[in-house]
């Protein structure tokens, strides 16, 4: 088994301002997580190679593309009043969305089994015209757009705490494309709703689970077996993309979720085993408190490596079954509108 740990010294070029949780901090505690993931020697690292912006235009609009180029090499500056650009961000966001496309290459030349990318910026919140949400490019998009183009199933299966509203939009008519998401609601970015379900020739393609504040891991597992695996195995993915977002961890200072990182390795498992011909690349999202990331970290590591790492207790919780069934139901009413 070779997992692939792929990041870039250019990512900590991307800056985003004094005490901005999305820190070049954030990587030095990702780094740290292979330390402790016990399949280290397992883990191979590389430098990912920059994303040609034919392959970045094929989720981003053009106009979008050329003028945050030109805003970065301008000196950059603030997006939004959460998302900032520098002179570094530019080279940063072509290798972050370019850690995926490259990944998948090696996996598909049989070089590894799967893979964790440490980007910056994180990518979901990203649409197609603009920046949002510290995220500049859709990484995790770029990739399943490509894999897309050479006729591969994919599923991306979305466990930050915030929706991946960038992500949805995004693939929300394409039939190739099941995004899947467990998210804290309401929470930024407000979408996510469970009666999103996709449109068009992507009916049925969007699942949304809006966890209430305080979920734990038992609700998120019920949850994923009761509402999402019959989807997945009707959907037989070759392809799966974990937007790894540990901002659903107790500690975490942007979220009120309820995990611990042992459920981070749970639910990796879950869809590993849900999955279990696709082929498996996960990108950083969120996740704020150092400590929680990189223990984190070291349990996803280890679950794409097929094993169980707890550096911490499984949340404690009741399984609520009351709002799963309201989740299930308000699907069910949107898919028969």
């Amino acid at each position: 088994m070779v997992i692939l740990f792929g990041t870039h010294p250019k990512y900590v070029e991307h800056e985003t301002g004094t005490l901005h949780p999305e820190s070049p901090e954030r990587l030095i505690a990702v780094g740290r997580g292979i330390e402790i993931c016990g399949v280290k020697d397992a883990v191979q690292l590389f430098e990912p190679e920059p994303a040609t912006i034919e392959a970045i235009n094929r989720v981003h609009e053009p106009a979008y593309t050329d003028a945050l180029r030109r805003f970065c090499l301008m000196g950059g500056g603030m997006l939004d009043p959460d998302t900032s650009a520098s002179v570094g961000s530019w080279d940063a966001v072509l290798l972050a969305a370019g850690a995926g496309l490259d990944a998948a290459g090696r996996i598909k030349a049989g070089l590894a089994d799967a893979a964790f990318l440490a980007v910056r910026p994180p990518g979901h919140h990203a649409v197609s015209d603009r920046a949002m949400g510290f995220c500049l490019i859709n990484n995790i998009a770029v990739l399943a757009a490509d894999l897309v183009s050479q006729g591969e199933r994919v599923l991306i299966f979305d466990f930050d705490a915030h929706h991946g509203n960038g992500t949805q939009e995004m693939f929300i008519e394409e039939p190739s494309v099941f995004y899947v998401s467990a998210h804290q609601y309401p929470l930024y970015p407000g979408t996510g709703r469970a009666r999103e379900v996709g449109i068009g020739a992507g009916r049925g393609f969007t699942l949304n689970l809006p966890f209430h504040s305080g979920t734990t891991g038992s609700s998120y597992l019920e949850a994923l077996d009761r509402l999402v695996a019959p989807l997945i195995e009707g959907f037989a993915p070759t392809w799966t993309l974990i937007s790894a977002g540990f901002d659903a961890h107790r500690r975490d200072p942007l979220t009120e979720m309820g995990l611990t990182s042992a459920d981070f390795s749970d639910l990796t498992l879950w869809v590993s085993h849900m999955a279990p011909l696709a082929k498996i690349v996960a990108f950083l999202e969120g996740g704020y408190d150092l400590a929680a990331l990189e223990q984190s970290t070291a349990a996803t590591i280890a679950a794409l490596a097929g094993q169980s790492l707890k550096p911490e207790p499984n949340s404690d919780g009741a399984i609520d079954i009351e709002m799963i069934s309201a989740l299930e139901e308000s699907r069910k009413r949107a898919l028969s509108d």
